[in-house]
């Protein structure tokens, strides 16, 4: 497969947006590194109605924006995912720079050792290898969490959908059905959380060098033995949802590591709902990733 070189960019600024410097618009509004903001203005690769402008001018409604970002003004241009079946890949949303997956339940989201095959990642680069484009993976979902899964197709947009991940505008909603009745209809879990010293699978409210952690959640349904709650994350710690809803001792359910369910019975934790500002625009999406056979079976068992 030809590995591209460079990537481009060309957006036209709306009527509504308000004048600002070209430098603002990149880094406040796109998102952009600084080092990459400097890496255009080196290589005068910004261009404002096909003319070079300098970063610290201002840029006005309807004026276009075009960048071009080369292989060397990143560390790894390149994912190099070894490609695998693409028969899994159910395709959420996708345009020109990133799509988002409804990860299967039990698969990885991304391999650990090079060469490796068998998770989400793999069958997204077989997916895109047709495209002549690779994955790169953003954030990651436990094996046994199904659901939305953002990737991005270049590495120019990396760096933007970190920083929108990491400052949390982009928004999640996990769906989960957890043990027994939670009596609040909705509520905050504010609990730092920390490594679990007698099993290194685990994490524990108030474990070793333990970190604030943030849940917000709602009750969305009821049986007489479990609770489906629609969790937003505020913070972004491992097994924060698990973690949390096992301290108040409603774990959820088929959870491998802190409920005591049958082995046959899998996880029902699902990425539900996303949405996300799309890089280099101002426009955002909202995607809603459809529910495993596990919760439909599950939900079966009371209301059917």
């Amino acid at each position: 497969m030809a590995q591209a070189t460079e990537w481009r960019f060309t957006t036209r600024l709306p009527q509504n947006f308000h004048p600002k410097s070209l430098r603002q618009l990149l880094m406040a509004d796109w998102y952009l590194p600084k080092h990459l903001v400097f890496s255009l203005k080196r290589g005068e690769r910004v261009l404002v109605n096909g003319q070079y402008l300098p970063v610290n001018f201002d840029v006005h409604p309807g004026d276009q924006i075009m960048l071009k970002f080369l292989a060397t003004d990143f560390e790894h241009p390149y994912s190099n995912v070894t490609p695998d079946s693409a028969a899994t890949v159910s395709v959420l949303y996708e345009d020109a720079n990133l799509l988002v997956v409804n990860k299967t339940q039990g698969s990885k989201t991304h391999p650990n050792q090079p060469g490796e095959v068998g998770t989400t990642l793999n069958h997204v680069a077989a997916y895109l290898a047709s495209k002549d484009q690779q994955p790169y993976v953003i954030n990651r979902l436990d094996q046994e969490t199904s659901g939305a899964l953002l990737i991005a197709k270049n590495p120019a947009v990396v760096p933007v959908l970190v920083r929108l991940v990491k400052e949390k505008l982009i928004k999640r909603t996990y769906l989960t059905w957890v043990h027994g009745r939670l009596n609040s209809t909705q509520g905050i879990i504010a609990m730092p959380i920390g490594l679990n010293v007698t099993d290194k699978r685990k994490r524990q409210v108030n474990g070793e060098h333990p970190q604030m952690a943030i849940t917000r959640f709602k009750v969305m349904d009821r049986n007489p033995d479990a609770t489906l709650v629609a969790v937003h994350l505020q913070t972004g710690r491992t097994h924060q949802i698990r973690v949390h809803f096992a301290s108040l001792g409603h774990p959820i359910v088929g959870d491998p590591l802190y409920a005591n369910d049958p082995r046959q019975q899998r996880l029902l934790l699902h990425s539900w709902q996303l949405r996300l500002p799309l890089p280099f625009s101002f426009k955002h999406v909202m995607l809603t990733a459809s529910l495993p056979e596990t919760f439909h079976r599950f939900e079966q068992r009371y209301f059917n």
